[in-house]
């Protein structure tokens, strides 16, 4: 039996059961007040493409909330102060020796709250696949053309994102106040000391006195529970938003367009998908925390500035940064205006500064370059853009030669090497490999291409020789079907922009160099296969 019920409007009629349990009427009276149900059937119809890349996001996003539960978990117990303490613990190696607070509340989480030891490996392996993935993440985004528009602020977003998820990691691997963390806070002050005029100044504050100081523990600890983690969540929030305003993007395939958006809809089959992958990422990290050790700081001991551990490295997201600090030749200092003038650590700074506005920045910059002001919604087979895929593959070697630097010492020890052949070698790889790089991808992507383009107009190589009535002998293709072809052909062909002039006649310095650029970047290409090639190729398939 159901009421009608006038509302404000004269037009509107609005009919409510009178009975449904306590579930449906706290639905309505909920629905009533928030007019939630408009927005759970709007989200419920979103589609989500199916595809296994797409979950990279997924596994950034589930770690992160590994990090959060584990790292609540964690602040009841550690306690950020350098005052100093004897370690009264469990672990017998270090009972009495003289530590700051924050080292000894570790070693009791470590050794004497029930679940503590599990819960900071938790949180130190999930902060690892966080930033991992984050890093995956945008290598698919970069390679399949994902950033273009309209979605060159979201690229930004998730980029900041990244940096930030290192800057967490980092703040969180200090907090310890171990030897090794206490090292990478000695090389950090190094760094900033070594930045002309100001770098002193810069020092003294962050470590409120002279390296080690007495606060900086208290000022990281801040850092990572508070701003850093709400800083992620905005940007996190606003980068979810960002997908569903623009929708995702899709693979090449027949059907597929710029229009809609083919794949599952989240309510209920994406939310139940996404609800036990989310299980099962958060099983690995709990079965890796599980069975390895990460941190044992019991092994580092307290900070002390004399002592250095040999064979200690730092978390992988910052090897890049140590190690464009070993890979600058030695000597590259000078006294002038009365200043050290470091350039063993500028030099490495202003390198990595200006690879990371630049990888930043990309979207806007191959946009500029190309002239491309069109939407973008298909996803490119990294192939179709060869130019991209070997500037990606140029900016991968030069991480990967910085990163590996950062394990030189360990190089040069197991494999028996001298320290001095490790290091030129690198060097020759970070200087030298990104255009060896750049050139073998760029040629594989025109390769490939060109293979493509055989098979749309011959189709595959069966193998099976047939010999003709005359005595010629053939060999038969097997033609490939409409939707193969419709996915090898079906791409945009850009051309290098022609040097026009503006409005007064000119030619500028600016439209010369953004022409260069682009004969540069679609100098080489390969012309998709036209109807006109399909119609005189049907003829000679066997």
């Amino acid at each position: 039996m159901t009421i009608s019920k006038t509302t404000r409007t004269s037009t509107e009629v609005e009919t409510q059961p009178l009975g449904g349990g306590f579930t449906a009427a706290a639905a309505t009276y909920l629905n009533e007040r928030t007019g939630i149900a408009t927005a759970v059937k709007g989200l419920g119809r979103k589609a989500f493409p199916d595809h296994w890349s797409f979950m990279l996001g997924e596994v950034a996003l589930y770690s992160f909330v590994a990090i959060l539960i584990s790292g609540s978990f964690l602040t009841f117990f550690f306690q950020a102060s350098m005052s100093e303490v004897h370690y009264d613990g469990s672990y017998v190696p270090l009972k009495g020796v003289e530590m700051s607070a924050a080292m000894s509340s570790t070693l009791d989480i470590s050794f004497d709250v029930r679940g503590g030891l599990l819960m900071r490996q938790v949180h130190h392996w999930a902060a690892l696949l966080f930033v991992a993935s984050i890093g995956l993440h945008m290598l698919r985004i970069y390679f399949t053309g994902a950033f273009r528009k309209p979605r060159e602020i979201n690229w930004v977003i998730g980029f900041v994102l990244f940096i930030l998820a290192m800057a967490e990691g980092f703040t969180g691997y200090s907090l310890p106040d171990d030897l090794l963390s206490g090292n990478g806070l000695r090389i950090i002050d190094g760094m900033v000391k070594g930045i002309p005029l100001v770098g002193t100044w810069i020092s003294f504050l962050l470590f409120g006195g002279e390296f080690p100081g007495t606060d900086i523990v208290g000022r990281l600890y801040s850092l990572h529970i508070l701003l850093l983690p709400a800083i992620i969540v905005a940007l996190i929030a606003v980068h979810l938003a960002y997908v569903f305003i623009h929708k995702h993007t899709q693979y090449p395939q027949a059907g597929n367009n710029n229009t809609t958006v083919r794949g599952v809809p989240i309510l209920p089959v994406f939310a139940t998908k996404g609800g036990g992958f989310f299980f099962i990422v958060f099983g690995v990290i709990m079965l890796i925390a599980s069975l390895f050790t990460i941190n044992p700081i019991w092994n580092y001991g307290p900070y002390d500035p004399s002592p250095v551990s040999a064979g200690t490295q730092p978390d992988w997201y910052i090897g890049f940064a140590d190690g464009a600090l070993r890979l600058i030749p030695p000597g590259l200092e000078f006294v002038w205006l009365n200043h050290t003038w470091s350039f063993n650590i500028l030099i490495p700074l202003i390198v990595i500064g200006i690879f990371i506005v630049t990888v930043m920045f990309y979207p806007f910059i191959e946009a500029w370059i190309t002239g491309d002001k069109r939407e973008h919604h298909i996803l490119d087979r990294p192939r179709n853009a060869p130019t991209r895929t070997a500037i990606g593959a140029a900016g991968v070697t030069f991480y990967a030669g910085l990163w590996a630097a950062a394990s030189s010492d360990l190089i040069a020890t197991h494999f028996h090497l001298t320290m001095e052949g490790v290091i030129h070698a690198l060097q020759a790889i970070t200087v030298l490999g990104p255009f060896l790089a750049f050139f073998i991808a760029k040629r594989v992507c025109l390769a490939l291409q060109k293979k493509d383009r055989e098979i749309v107009l011959h189709g595959y190589e069966s193998g099976r020789i047939v010999r003709l009535p005359g005595g010629e002998y053939i060999e038969v293709h097997q033609p490939i079907t409409e939707y193969e072809r419709w996915k090898l052909v079906g791409y945009a062909d850009f051309k290098p922009l022609m040097i026009r002039p503006d409005a007064r006649g000119r030619i500028t310095a600016g439209e010369r160099l953004r022409a260069g650029l682009s004969r540069w970047f679609f100098e080489d290409r390969i012309v998709p296969v036209t109807q006109t090639e399909l119609e005189q190729a049907h003829g000679d398939h066997h």
